[in-house]
Parts: structure tokens; sequence; C-alpha cells
């Protein structure tokens, strides 16, 4: 489903929330930042409409993504406070609307660190989140750059999980193929048993491309390709994360090439293994940030928390004539690139 323009406009008052304006849209619902008139509260309406029959799962999904949420309590997952259920004659289901926290910041996809300290915050931030998630039973199983947004706080950057949508019990088998084709682990595309060990991987690779800039390969084939999905024996290895970017500590990709094993068992054992290396890395760069300051103060130059004067992530390329260490969008981008150093 394909919804081309919103529903609700400015001013219109939906299921007793005045809507303020549209925020985005996903492949199959709208966003909307609304205001609940009674409290002044404001929040954010996500509206999935029924087209066809084939839009059924969609609405599905919605409901589940609430049922999930609604059982989570962590302050790296946004909140989803209520599920709203419209019906036409009592015969079936039309719309599902979730009112959700509104969560003011940008997607790491669209404007990734540019520290390795924030980085690998954001990461422990996040693999904190599903550790929770695990621990109350269900697996996130579509985690991406796309889906972590990055807000500022009194503290830092703090990373917020926005999207439940592919969720699930862990355990479970899925009747179709779903996850993010850059990002999706072997065995939901070979349509095995969702762990939290597949949480790793998936959060393995959005650390491997925030770091180095580039994906690593799954088992959906790229391009012109004569299967639909590769065996685990066939999928190569992803080159160390290291190698693209020498200033990627070495405990730090250490970890992100055990997440990205193809075999769940050779991954870490659970999130909490991978939060506590994330923490000792954080750690170890924050000391590392400190001495550096210390040795400007002598007149030394800065440089070891930067990721990358010359990291290149997918869909932009350096642009001759531009600042030293500044990325442009090119016509091929797909989206705004921000400078890396």
């Amino acid at each position: 489903m394909s919804l081309s323009e919103p529903m609700f406009k400015a001013g219109e008052t939906v299921e007793g929330y005045r809507v303020h304006t549209a925020l985005g849209e996903g492949a199959a619902s709208h966003i909307y930042l609304v205001q609940d008139p009674k409290t002044k509260q404001v929040w954010a309406l996500k509206h999935v409409h029924r087209g066809d029959a084939k839009d059924a799962r969609f609405l599905d999904q919605a409901i589940q993504e609430y049922q999930i949420a609604s059982k989570l309590n962590h302050p790296n997952i946004r909140k989803i406070t209520r599920l709203i259920k419209k019906t036409r004659r009592l015969l079936y289901l039309t719309d599902v609307m979730l009112v959700m926290e509104v969560v003011d910041g940008v997607s790491m996809d669209r404007r990734p660190p540019k520290r390795f300290d924030d980085a690998v915050s954001l990461f422990e931030q996040t693999a904190r989140a599903m550790g929770h998630m695990h621990e109350r039973g269900f697996a996130h199983a579509d985690m991406k750059p796309n889906n972590i947004m990055v807000c500022q706080s009194a503290n830092g950057p703090m990373a917020k999980i926005i999207d439940l949508g592919q969720s699930c019990t862990l355990g479970t088998v899925k009747g179709r193929i779903q996850g993010t084709p850059d990002y999706i682990a072997p065995e939901q595309v070979h349509r095995r048993p969702i762990t939290s060990r597949t949480d790793v991987y998936n959060l393995g690779a959005t650390m491997y491309w925030t770091v180095t800039g580039r994906h690593v390969p799954t088992a959906l084939p790229r391009g012109d390709s004569l299967v639909s999905r590769i065996d685990d024996h066939l999928i190569p290895k992803p080159r160390a994360a290291s190698e693209i970017n020498p200033r990627i500590p070495g405990k730090l990709n250490e970890l992100i090439m055990h997440c990205v094993e193809i075999d769940p068992e050779d991954r870490p054992d659970d999130m909490g293994h991978v939060v506590e290396v994330l923490q000792n890395v954080l750690g170890e760069l924050r000391l590392s940030g400190i001495a550096a300051r210390d040795k400007t103060k002598e007149g030394s130059s800065v440089g070891g928390l930067i990721l990358n004067d010359a990291t290149n992530h997918e869909g932009a390329r350096l642009n001759e004539g531009s600042a030293p260490g500044t990325l442009r969008a090119t016509s091929d981008a797909s989206g705004p690139v921000p400078p890396l150093a």
C-alpha cells in the first residue's frame, strides 16, 4: 500500500486530536503531529488505512506493534500509548491509528555520528533497549540506522528506537521474508526462528555501516541474480571494519565482526555481552579524549575520536573542491549527507 497524500489536513480533528501537520510517511502509513485539546499534550499519530484486501497485513502489523510496545518500558524505545481501530459497518477493519510519543530528532542514516564516542554511546543505548525487549520476550527483527532516531540531550546524543513494525515474539518463524536487505540476518532470509541473536546481527550490520559507510554482504543477492537467496556457506565474509576505516578501535572492530557472523551460534550469546563490550570501548574512548585534550593544551592536535576524515557512506562521494573531510550528496545519493570531520 502507498498513500499518495495524507488523508488528514491541518486543523482537522481526528479521534479527539487536532492535526497540526503531517510529519512523514512509510510504505503503508502516514504520521501526523497532533494535540489533545484537553490536556494540550502533543503526540505523533500513525495512521494505517486499508485500501484493498492486500493491505490487511499492514493493519495487523500496526496492531502487533502496539501490543508489543505496550509491554515495554524503556527510555530508548518510543512509547505507544493508545490503539484506535475503525471498522466499516462492523464488518471489517478499515483503519488503525497509534498514538505515539513525539521524538524530536533525526534518524541515524540521515545524520550519522561524527565521533566514535558519540557512535559507540548510541550503539550502547540501542543495545540496552533491545536487551530490554529480549527480557520481555520479544525481538525487534529490523534494526537499521533508519530505525534509530538521534535526539540531543543534556548528556549528549540520545538514541530512540522508533519502529517496532517487524517485532515479534522470540522464536517466531515468519511466514514470509521480512527485514531490510542490507541488514537482514541469514536466518530471516531462510525463514528460521527469530532469536535475540538475530537482533545482534542486525545491530552489528548497523554498526558496520555507521563506522565504515559500507554494508555487509547478506543472504539476499544484489543486482541481477538468478537466485532469490544465498545459502549460508556461500555468503561472502565481510571485510574487517578496521580494514575499511583504520581509526576503528580494535575492540569495537572485534565486536562488530563477532556480531555479523553467519551462524547465530558464533555470535555473542546475548545483547548483555554486546552492551558490556560497548561500555568498555566507550570508557576507553572517553579516557583517550581527555588525554588528547590535555595534549592540545600543549599544542598537539586532537583526532583520535573522529570517525574518519574520509569515511564515505554509500550513496555519496567526496566532492572535488569541497572542504577536506566534507561529503556532499551526489545524484545517486538518497538524502543529505553531513560532514564527517
